[in-house]
């Protein structure tokens, strides 16, 4: 008995100093627990105090980084989806689409027949680089027209060397070989999304026509037009496949087709093809009768176009002039040592092409300070499809407002609205042909650049701007005071009056072939 008392008192003794033990390691404990929440609260404090921090280049890239997610997941979306998503999408909204023109043509039995030939304008068809300098390495082959155009951006003094003509021949400046692209890919796109030919060639391509029955007269659009057959002689070739597709297709004639300059370039075809040589082809008076079923222009500026005379005068064509209008002073300024708009001077008068639409006839097509062929017509806006009153209303309004301005389109350039609007009696005029040019100003600037407008001088932009108003008769007198090297080039390869008589031996010479008011 004495044994278990022992034995309970031993072990209550235990019990209370274990007792006592674990009563401090909770203490431990909580001392701990506390610590830690005190931790945790001042990491929260501390992170809270961090976000607070955030500073604008941590928010753009933030930023950045969620668009670029964005569109990333985007592109591989529209990548995997099936191609008839779209189609469905825009049918959902908008209904049905109706069939191209190639379908509907089709399903009226309609199939190829005549061989067509597609003859592009001016700036559409594309241009490789063949040779050039050493700042071109990598380029052989390369468009240095036309498609994404990624060369401007890269190396543009070096785009602009071997874009540009020689200054005094009009062709190659030496050491550069920049030719025309070949196939119906020359012109199809200008630009990616940016179709010239490409609908059509489709079209006609549902209806059976294929690349043997399709020819693009890629030419270098630069050149004078009798140039391109000296240089590369187009010319020759667009008569060979001519002559080749009609002999392949059962002797069915071609139908051409030419699209803006291409519709002058194609009437000096014309003419040059049946012309003896060696100024001509030596086809024959007979050959576009045999070869040539129809012509269909499109959009041909025969009598000349008067945007092209502000190009040539201060390279601030419609196109220039827009971009100024969005960014002023963007094309001023000397922008990585490329003072841009001299150089789209520089490169732009080395193209003969341009001189072929100036105006041409004078003031008897293009009417003078007082008279124009639109005179007795007004242009209006586009009625609305329901022609109402309202519309009607305004249009008369229009009209009458255009008249009491009394705008005058003879009147092709003006040095001031006022001048542009005011009675030709009370414009005074200082005949600018016997003016003194001023010094030579070409090289003030940081940038080496040849514009024979610089060698005005002040004195002969003065002398320029006081003759005031300028018609289609004058404007070649003006050309010829501004840019005189120029100008005698395009004397060389074009004409712009209006002949007296077409027997006179003279016409035969191929500098009238492009202009119908001298060539028969």
């Amino acid at each position: 008995m004495a044994l278990l008392r022992r034995r309970k008192a031993s072990e209550a003794e235990k019990a209370q100093h274990s007792g006592s033990k674990s009563d401090k390691e909770i203490e431990r404990t909580d001392e701990e627990n506390d610590k830690n929440i005190s931790n945790r609260k001042k990491a929260k404090k501390a992170k809270f105090e961090g976000k607070k921090k955030w500073s604008c280049v941590d928010s753009c890239c933030w930023f950045i980084g969620c668009i670029c997610t964005v569109w990333w997941i985007l592109l591989f979306l529209y990548n995997t989806m099936p191609a008839s998503i779209p189609q469905y999408v825009t049918e959902a909204i908008t209904g049905p689409l109706p069939d191209p023109p190639g379908v509907k043509l089709r399903k009226e039995g309609l199939t190829a027949k005549h061989p067509v030939v597609f003859v592009p304008g001016i700036v559409t068809g594309g241009l490789e680089l063949w040779e050039g300098h050493q700042c071109a390495e990598g380029l052989f082959r390369k468009r240095l027209w036309g498609g994404s155009f990624g060369e401007v951006y890269k190396r543009p003094l070096c785009w602009v060397e071997h874009m540009s003509l020689n200054n005094e021949t009009g062709l190659d400046p030496s050491g550069i070989r920049v030719r025309p692209v070949s196939g119906l890919v020359a012109a199809d796109y200008f630009a990616p999304g940016y179709f010239v030919w490409a609908v059509l060639i489709a079209n006609l391509a549902r209806i059976g026509y294929e690349e043997k029955t399709m020819y693009m007269a890629a030419y270098d659009w630069r050149l004078a037009f009798q140039n391109t057959e000296v240089r590369d002689q187009t010319l020759s070739r667009i008569k060979s496949n001519i002559e080749l597709m009609v002999a392949t297709n059962g002797g069915k004639k071609a139908v051409i087709i030419p699209h803006s300059m291409g519709v002058l370039y194609f009437l000096h075809f014309m003419k040059w093809v049946e012309a003896p040589a060696p100024m001509g082809g030596g086809g024959g008076s007979d050959w576009c009768a045999k070869h040539i079923k129809a012509v269909m222009n499109i959009g041909g500026p025969l009598l000349g176009a008067p945007k092209a005379v502000p190009g040539l005068l201060s390279a601030e064509a419609k196109d220039i002039a827009a971009a100024r209008a969005m960014a002023p002073g963007f094309l001023d300024n000397d922008l990585f040592r490329v003072q841009t708009l001299q150089h789209v001077m520089r490169m732009t008068r080395t193209w003969d092409s341009t001189m072929s639409m100036i105006p041409k006839g004078g003031d008897t097509i293009w009417g003078d300070l007082d008279w124009s062929p639109e005179e007795s017509y007004v242009p209006r806006k586009r009625k609305q499809r329901d022609n109402d009153s309202q519309t009607a209303e305004q249009n008369d309004t229009d009209t009458l407002d255009s008249q009491k301005k009394g705008i005058n389109y003879g009147r092709i350039i003006s040095f001031g609205k006022d001048v542009a609007e005011a009675p030709s009696s009370e414009i005074e005029r200082i005949d600018f042909k016997g003016a003194v040019k001023g010094n030579n100003v070409a090289n003030i600037t940081s940038c080496d650049v040849w514009t024979e407008y610089h060698d005005m001088g002040i004195e002969g932009i003065k002398a320029v701007a006081e003759y005031k108003v300028y018609t289609a008769g004058s404007l070649l007198d003006l050309l010829h005071f501004v840019a005189p090297k120029m100008m005698a080039r395009g004397d060389a390869h074009f004409s712009y009056g209006i002949a007296d008589n077409l027997d006179d031996p003279k016409y035969e010479h191929y500098k009238y072939w492009s202009n119908p008011l001298e060539t028969k």
